[in-house]
């Protein structure tokens, strides 16, 4: 059985010190993907420790983005990127081929391609949003490449889209806000359509609504599980066939969070 996190930290130091270091002890994961890292390399393998093989995407702002592979599988490639010289896509998306045990038999060659996303927040009717559809559509023509490449290949990360009115606790109220806009949920319609890749959060758990995995640190949103689902994992056809289990953990309580994200956990038996 081979498990698979996603979690977008909202900074590791902060995360490890606030609780993430005992959630990492039990849960041990064989590989992590991690968002808002916002951390220097050398600090994101140190923090880490020897256990992992760590490829990692500083971003270009000090204190911004960041995301990471760790993995206790062996890596035989990584790319860091995604095709842009922009400094507001720095920080934003890492791919690393993983070798899986005994894995020769299975498409790919026992090679598990794995990436990490961090998708812009963007803001409706500004920059920040003409920023987050640039960087949707070069996301596009890779999920599209790693699809028609033919191996195994899963995408996680923090999206920052809910793709559906199941997906956003508060949808008549935000059918105008970032995160929720009409042509931010076409291309998730387009990657769970025409490109194939499978969403094995909502496959795995069920019709909803939810489960959502964020929640403002405002007010009482977590409390009243106000929530939205804007961190997945999305699988090529043949890697989603051996998803068995999706779990997020979501903390016991509002003073127990260690982000303001919730990680996903998606188990598979190959």
């Amino acid at each position: 059985m081979l498990t698979i996190t996603t979690v977008n930290v909202n900074g590791l130091r902060a995360a490890l010190r606030k609780g993430m270091t005992e959630w990492l002890a039990e849960r041990r994961p064989d590989v992590l993907l991690l968002q808002e890292v916002r951390a220097p390399d050398e600090l994101v393998h140190e923090l880490l420790g020897a256990e992992w093989d760590v490829v990692h995407q500083e971003a270009a702002f000090k204190g911004r983005a960041g995301v990471a592979v760790a993995s206790r599988l062996p890596m035989r490639g990584v790319r860091i990127g995604i095709g842009s010289d922009l400094d507001t896509d720095s920080g934003r998306w890492v791919e690393a081929d993983l070798e899986l045990p005994g894995g020769g038999d299975l498409p790919g060659g026992g090679l598990l391609t794995v990436v990490s996303v961090y998708v812009h927040s963007g803001e409706a009717g500004a920059p920040k949003q003409d920023d987050k559809y640039a960087f949707l559509e070069r996301a596009t023509t890779r999920l599209g490449e790693l699809q028609n490449a033919g191996g195994l290949a899963l995408v996680g990360g923090d999206l920052n889209i809910a793709h559906r009115e199941v997906d956003i606790k508060n949808w008549k109220g935000n059918l105008k806000t970032a995160g929720f806009l009409p042509e931010e949920r076409a291309y998730l319609d387009r990657w769970f359509g025409e490109l194939r890749w499978v969403d094995l959060g909502r496959r795995l758990g069920g019709e909803g609504p939810g489960p959502y995995t964020w929640w403002s640190m405002r007010g009482k949103a977590f409390d009243n599980d106000a929530g939205w689902r804007l961190d997945y994992q999305l699988a090529t056809p043949e890697l989603a066939d051996a998803a068995v289990s999706a779990v997020i953990d979501r903390a016991p309580s509002w003073d127990t969070r260690w982000t303001d994200h919730a990680p996903l956990t998606v188990t598979f038996d190959l």
